[in-house]
């Protein structure tokens, strides 16, 4: 017994050992994040703002369709009456986009660092959680574009208006356990693209298809049977739900399944930091 327990605290001490080594290099990953955000705006006419055309663009199209060309009730999407589908889709594809372009820069992060890789020693998890920080710059854009758009459609005559809920507060939660999961698949996906580069070109397709089974631009209970399974099954459901929940419906995220993402989002990330901690002195011999 005695042998367990101090198995067990020699584990912990060497987990907040590791932790607080990554700690050190905290302004490392900042100023990788900022170079990030540099490349990919620099040379471009409108510069931040493109962290706000690709969800505006996904949010007019799928307006579009469901609304002109499938014309489905909106309500049977968003399941609120009144609740514009713009407002609706956009509150989901701001969080998404923040997702999908985190995890693809985070996928492509050690092979596009070969050089730092295998010349200087630090911890290579920074370059994971740099790839999902400057994501997050993008997402803190675009979510103050949401809140602009809530303003507008509370002075339309559409019979609907913004109510500042007290369970905005919750949102930073909601964040924690996205960016969780985040960097949990981002350290396994980018292991995986440095042993092999298919990963790469796999994920880029699966990611697309990945949002239609993530209830961004409709509602859970728009889905039944099977495929209703599925999606619960999926933790970004619950965290898209989350953040509608606080910003719009007013309600508590806390339910069953948004825990049980959160569950899986640590277990995700333990594994991913465990995993790639032990492989990261074979990233040299593949890069």
């Amino acid at each position: 017994m005695a042998t367990i327990t101090s198995a067990h605290a020699e584990s912990s001490r060497t987990v907040l050992a590791k932790l607080t080594h990554l700690a050190q290099y905290r302004e490392l990953i900042w100023m990788l994040a900022w170079r990030d955000i540099r490349v990919r705006y620099k040379h471009s006419v409108l510069g931040a703002a493109w962290a706000v055309v690709p969800p505006t663009a996904m949010m007019l199209i799928f307006t579009f369709v469901f609304g002109t060309v499938v014309q489905i009730d909106p309500e049977k999407l968003t399941g609120r009456a009144g609740l514009p589908y713009s407002l609706f889709a956009f509150s989901g594809l701001v969080p998404w986009m923040f997702f999908a372009n985190g995890l693809t820069t985070a996928t492509m992060s050690l092979v596009s660092n070969r050089q730092l890789v295998t010349k200087i020693y630090f911890p290579r998890e920074v370059f994971p959680i740099s790839a999902v920080l400057s994501a997050f710059v993008d997402f803190a854009i675009a979510s103050v574009v949401l809140l602009g758009l809530a303003v507008v459609m509370h002075f339309q005559p559409n019979g609907w208006s913004y109510q500042f809920h007290w369970t905005v507060i919750f949102i930073p939660v909601v964040i924690a356990v996205q960016m969780m999961l985040m960097i949990g698949l981002g350290l396994l996906l980018s292991m995986a693209n440095l042993f092999f580069r298919d990963v790469g070109f796999l994920f880029r397709s699966v990611i697309q298809l990945w949002m239609f089974v993530t209830c961004v631009v409709y509602q859970l209970e728009a889905t039944a049977g099977w495929k209703r399974a599925i999606i619960q099954l999926n933790p970004m459901t619950p965290i898209i739900r989350a953040y509608r929940d606080c910003m719009i419906q007013g309600q508590s995220p806390f339910d069953a399944f948004f825990i049980n993402a959160a569950g899986v989002s640590i277990m995700i990330l333990l594994v991913g930091w465990w995993w790639f901690r032990r492989r990261e002195f074979d990233f040299a011999e593949n890069i």
